[in-house]
């Protein structure tokens, strides 16, 4: 994770979000977008069991894996094809797409995805039942198929533990 990536989030969801509200969180309006891929990647840097492979990629990925939904800043031109690709294949036009879709795309986009899930299910504190309910179950199924595929993983502990509480 470079300063230039770190400076490039908050100027992105800060300064360029597609909506002035799209700037914070949802469930409070107070805290910065950019808290919400900073924490993503920085949690992937700590699973230092991963390929490093996975573990770079994944970092760049995440942090910028809202700015083409969120912002109108676009992507940088300093990240690599690989990793513009593995963004392509964390974006969706909602949560529905992306239960359906999930399942098509590589072991590694579907990992990325339980951090994001993961960090959203930390700061839900409003939402339908059955909504909140539905997206437990997908983030349920991210954690198993993370573990069968990387192993035992703080990520998946940490999912558990925010599933189970």
């Amino acid at each position: 994770m470079e300063q230039r990536d770190i400076d490039y989030i908050i100027k992105a969801h800060r300064d360029h979000s597609v909506r002035a509200d799209k700037a914070f969180r949802k469930w409070d309006g107070l805290t910065p977008y950019h808290i919400h891929p900073i924490w993503c990647a920085s949690m992937l840097a700590t699973e230092t069991t991963l390929d490093e492979t996975v573990r770079h990629e994944g970092i760049q990925t995440l942090l910028y894996h809202d700015v083409l939904e969120d912002t109108e800043l676009g992507l940088p031109n300093w990240l690599s094809g690989r990793v513009v690709g593995l963004i392509g294949s964390m974006t969706y036009s909602g949560i529905v797409e992306e239960i359906e879709k999930i399942w098509d795309q590589p072991e590694e986009v579907r990992l990325y995805k339980l951090f994001d899930k993961t960090n959203n299910l930390l700061d839900w504190q409003r939402s339908s039942v059955v909504k909140h309910e539905r997206y437990k179950l997908y983030t349920a199924s991210l954690c198993d198929d993370a573990q069968i595929n990387f192993g035992k993983l703080n990520i998946v502990k940490i999912a558990r533990a925010v599933l189970s509480g």
